[in-house]
């Protein structure tokens, strides 16, 4: 099994905490953003988007990080990142989303370079417009943790789902921007119990050998 990502990409971090949450043998292969390679020929064969990570199992190519975290959970069942009630599933795909649906389309990098290169915008103006994005879905994010008794030590109960693997790499990024967190105390202790495991702390990007030293 081979994960194709980049040291601080967040949606490669996401399939990171994952995979280690699993417990599989995984292969990392460092795709350097910064220098083009995920629009080279070659890795557009595994991904047309040309955006990572992409998951190569047995021949099998998965790009989309949500589409790499369902498809764990359903060939490694065990130990479950989805509860087993629907319900439940539905709560813990609602937080996932809020990230990768409202956050990430909005501050990822493709979208920064476009607004610098066409509009001109700055790294304060930049700083800006992911830190107002980020912010106004983590209110609602934190919202939906502290008033649900469903909370636990994690976004759901006391075990990490892929809530969890979302919402960690999402306030990583949120520090990068300085965006205060002050406001979300419930996303920073559920912060703070996923990055005390293993599993969480290995994923970091820092921890990934693609990382500048």
């Amino acid at each position: 099994m081979k994960l194709y990502g980049y040291w601080r990409s967040s949606a490669s971090y996401r399939a990171r905490i994952a995979l280690n949450l699993k417990g599989l043998a995984w292969e990392y292969a460092p795709v350097n953003l910064l220098r083009g390679e995920s629009a080279g020929a070659e890795y557009r064969k595994l991904s047309p988007q040309a955006i990572i990570p992409t998951l190569e199992d047995n021949g099998l190519v998965i790009p989309q990080s949500l589409a790499i975290c369902e498809y764990l959970e359903e060939r490694y069942p065990n130990p479950p990142l989805l509860p087993r009630d629907p319900g439940g599933r539905a709560r813990v795909r609602a937080i996932a989303l809020a990230v990768a649906c409202e956050i990430h389309p909005l501050a990822n990098r493709r979208v920064q370079q476009y607004l610098g290169e066409r509009f001109h915008l700055g790294e304060d103006e930049l700083g800006e417009w992911s830190r107002h994005w980020i912010a106004l879905t983590f209110g609602a994010i934190e919202q939906m943790l502290a008033d649900s008794p469903l909370t636990g030590r994690f976004c759901h109960g006391d075990s990490p789902t892929v809530a969890d693997c979302f919402l960690v790499p999402q306030v990583y990024n949120a520090n990068r921007v300085k965006l205060d967190l002050a406001p979300y105390p419930t996303i920073r202790r559920v912060n703070e119990e996923c990055l005390k495991l293993k599993e969480f702390d290995a994923a970091r990007p820092e921890r990934q050998p693609d990382a500048p030293r």
